[in-house]
């Protein structure tokens, strides 16, 4: 079974960063905007996992420590994400970014 190009997979990746980047730009919602963070997180581990692959022939541990970490810290990043995001819709009972700039104090 062949395996997938190098290029192709970068690509890819390159194409899921550049929607999750475009999510956080556009997006109002601040649902929206974690997701979109997350698949900037993702493509950035698939482009980790791609160089792994090419660099050593096959998946090594070395190139799949650092998707590891950045898994670890998405994890953390969506508990606190959503942590605010909860804090935001039961003060402002709603969950547009804006809501953020009247949160002083």
């Amino acid at each position: 079974m062949d395996s997938i190009p190098l290029f192709q997979l970068q690509i890819l990746s390159a194409i899921l960063f550049a929607i999750g980047f475009g999510t956080v730009l556009i997006r109002r919602n601040l649902f929206f905007v974690l997701m979109g963070v997350e698949l900037m997180l993702n493509a950035a581990n698939l482009s980790f996992l791609a160089w792994s692959r090419v660099q050593s022939g096959a998946s090594t541990l070395e190139g799949q420590v650092a998707p590891l970490f950045s898994i670890a810290i998405a994890a953390a990043e969506a508990c606190v994400g959503l942590a605010m995001l909860l804090a935001v819709f039961r003060s402002r009972e709603s969950l547009d970014t804006d809501a953020f700039s009247r949160m002083k104090g």
